[in-house]
């Protein structure tokens, strides 16, 4: 079997260590010494070129070697019948619920607030609610999300999801479609974005949901940089429906220097780094679906490409 590797992060170097560790006959082939792109079976890739993947006539598979696989969907040359798989790892979930937690933590404690009161060496005590008193949502409820969900709740906090459609959680209050939205918005202090980029999400952090949002609302955002219409959220909190947005992706990566979410008080940047991709845990995900190729069993996590996620 051939493997095409593409990736705009200099790690072809570490996929083929972890990938050689599991299949030590798979012929992996970095982009863009692809030798003959008949031979190509499969492909995991991160932002390849639009047009790349469609000059592979026998491509079998293509994995995203991240846990979006939006950036594949902006190549309107795509090779449609071929199956796309999302990459699944324990790794990644437990890291982004890790940073889920943390950023809701900072939040829910005043942070921000303290951070600036140190600066100004200002000795004041500000009111800190129980956990079960603060109403946090999740906005997508799929791998991540819903093990961010339920570990939010473990620590005390009132916790809602919203997804595309119904979805149960124990212990989780659930909204769903586009009618729940504002239930669920009104009942988010603090809204977690963990949707999936798609046509129908792009932008849904805007002007409408902050002010569904109780007064003094905060969000985070780990999805994609274009669920958030950004001047939206500026005018959001310059004029106080919401108190904080803490935001990890962005619409241009990495974020201009003259960007105006770098200096605001009430943002807090940070590189993407929620949850990177771990090779050696991924890649396990990765060599299932390509045994799995190999002896024509059904590979594991397709996407819809209707629905693109």
């Amino acid at each position: 079997m051939a493997l095409l590797f593409y990736s705009t992060m200099d790690s072809s170097a570490q996929w083929r260590h972890e990938l050689a560790k599991h299949l030590p006959d798979l012929e992996m082939r970095v982009w863009p010494e692809t030798g003959d792109v008949r031979e190509i079976d499969a492909a995991i890739v991160w932002k390849p070129k639009p047009g790349l993947l469609a000059t592979f006539p026998n491509l079998k598979m293509i994995c995203s070697l991240g846990a979006g696989v939006d950036h594949l969907f902006l190549d309107p040359s795509l090779p449609r019948q071929v199956p796309i798989v999302r990459l699944v790892d324990p790794y990644m979930t437990e890291a982004m619920s890790e940073y889920v937690l943390t950023q809701v933590l900072c939040l829910h404690r005043q942070d921000l607030i303290y951070r600036a009161q140190q600066q100004e060496q200002v000795w004041r005590e500000q009111p800190q609610p129980n956990a079960a008193d603060r109403r946090v949502g999740v906005l997508g409820l799929g791998e991540l999300g819903g093990d961010a969900a339920r570990k939010l709740a473990v620590f005390g906090f009132k916790v809602s999801g919203w997804s595309r459609s119904e979805k149960r959680l124990p212990g989780i209050e659930s909204f769903h479609g586009s009618q729940g939205l504002p239930a669920f918005a009104r009942r988010s202090d603090i809204l977690v974005c963990l949707l999936p980029l798609t046509t129908e999400t792009e932008g849904v952090l805007n002007a409408r949901l902050f002010a569904a949002m109780p007064k003094g609302g905060a969000i985070i955002n780990v999805g994609r940089g274009r669920h958030l219409v950004e001047e939206d959220l500026i005018a959001a909190l310059e004029s106080g429906q919401l108190s904080a947005a803490v935001l990890d992706v962005f619409r241009e990566e990495p974020l201009p220097a003259a960007h105006p979410f770098w200096r605001h008080p009430r943002v807090v940047v940070t590189p993407h780094v929620a949850a990177a991709t771990n090779a050696p845990t991924a890649a396990l995900s990765i060599v299932e679906n390509l045994r799995r190729l190999a002896a024509g069993k059904p590979l594991l996590n397709v996407v819809d490409p209707t629905r693109q996620y």
